[in-house]
C-alpha cells in the first residue's frame, strides 16, 4: 500500500507541476516536474514486479492490471519524451491517468494468469506496449485538435505556448503512430503465430476489432504518405482507429472478466 500510495502522489504531483507551468504561460515548462514523474514510473513498475514476484503463475494479465500496465507505459513515454522540451504537457493527462489505474488496480486486487511459455508473453507485452504507445498517439492527436481550434477561433490561450508549434506535434503524432503501428503488427503477426485454437478463447471478435484497428492505422499513414493527410482528418482517423482498438482489448477483456466472470 506505501508503493502505491507514494507513487500515486508523485505522479499527482508532477501533473500538478506542469499544470501550474503550462497554466502560468512558460513556453518550456522547468523540470521541476521530472523528479517525481520518475519517481512514479519507477514505483509504479517496481509494484508490478512486486506483485509477479509474490504471486504463483504468470503476471497478472487480467483487465485492471492490464489498464494500470498500458497507463505505465504512458507515464514512461511522457516522461522520457516530455524531459526534452514541450511534450512535457502530456503529462497534465498522462500522470494522473496513470495514478488512478494504479490505485484501481491495487484496490480491485490481484488475479495471476495461467503460467503462459514465452512466445505468449512476448505477444502480451507487445500488444500492451503498441497500446500505450497508439493512446499516446490519441493523445497527441487531442492536442492537436485543441490546438487547431483555438487559432483557428483566434483563441491566443496562455497554455498554448506550452503546446509544439503545429507542424512538430503533427510530425511527433505521426512518428508516434508509425511506431504503434509496427508494435501493432507484430501483436497481429505473433497472435496468428502463437495463439491456439481462437474459438475456444473467446478471441474472434476481439481479432476482428483488431485488424480493423490496424487498417485504419495503416490507412491513415498511407494517406500521409501518399496525400499528405494532415490536421482534423488525421484527428478523425486517429480517434477512431484507437476506439476501436480499445474496443478490442479492453472491451472484450470487460466482458469476458466482469461481465461474464471467465478467467
Amino acid at each position: 500500500m506505501t508503493i502505491v500510495l507514494i507513487a500515486v502522489v508523485a505522479y499527482l504531483a508532477a501533473a500538478l507541476l506542469l499544470f501550474r507551468a503550462v497554466s502560468g504561460d512558460r513556453a518550456v515548462p522547468s523540470r521541476a516536474w521530472l523528479a517525481p514523474a520518475l519517481a512514479g514510473v519507477l514505483l509504479h513498475g517496481g509494484y508490478h514486479l512486486g506483485v509477479a514476484w509474490r504471486t504463483a503463475g504468470g503476471p497478472d494479465m487480467h483487465f485492471f492490471s492490464a489498464l494500470s500496465l498500458v497507463s505505465l507505459g504512458m507515464a514512461a513515454m511522457t516522461t522520457a519524451v516530455g524531459a526534452r522540451g514541450r511534450m512535457a504537457a502530456l503529462g497534465v493527462f498522462a500522470f494522473p491517468l496513470a495514478a488512478a489505474l494504479l490505485a484501481l488496480y491495487h484496490w480491485r486486487g490481484h488475479a495471476p494468469s495461467p503460467t503462459l511459455d514465452w512466445r505468449l508473453q512476448l505477444h502480451a507485452w507487445l500488444a500492451l506496449l503498441a497500446y500505450a504507445t497508439l493512446a499516446i498517439a490519441a493523445l497527441l492527436a487531442v492536442m492537436l485538435w485543441v490546438q487547431e481550434r483555438a487559432l483557428r477561433r483566434r483563441e491566443f490561450h496562455a497554455w498554448l505556448r506550452a503546446l509544439p508549434p503545429l507542424t512538430e506535434l503533427e510530425t511527433l503524432l505521426f512518428r508516434t503512430i508509425a511506431v504503434g503501428f509496427a508494435l501493432l503488427t507484430l501483436t497481429l503477426l505473433t497472435g496468428v503465430l502463437f495463439v491456439e485454437d481462437f474459438l475456444s478463447q473467446h478471441l474472434v471478435h476481439k481479432s476482428v476489432l483488431s485488424v480493423l484497428s490496424w487498417l485504419v492505422f495503416g490507412g491513415l499513414l498511407l494517406g500521409r504518405w501518399r496525400y499528405g493527410w494532415r490536421g482534423i482528418r488525421a484527428v478523425h482517423w486517429t480517434l477512431t482507429a484507437m476506439a476501436l482498438l480499445l474496443l478490442a482489448f479492453f472491451g472484450s477483456k470487460f466482458v469476458l472478466e466482469l461481465v461474464l466472470g471467465h478467467a
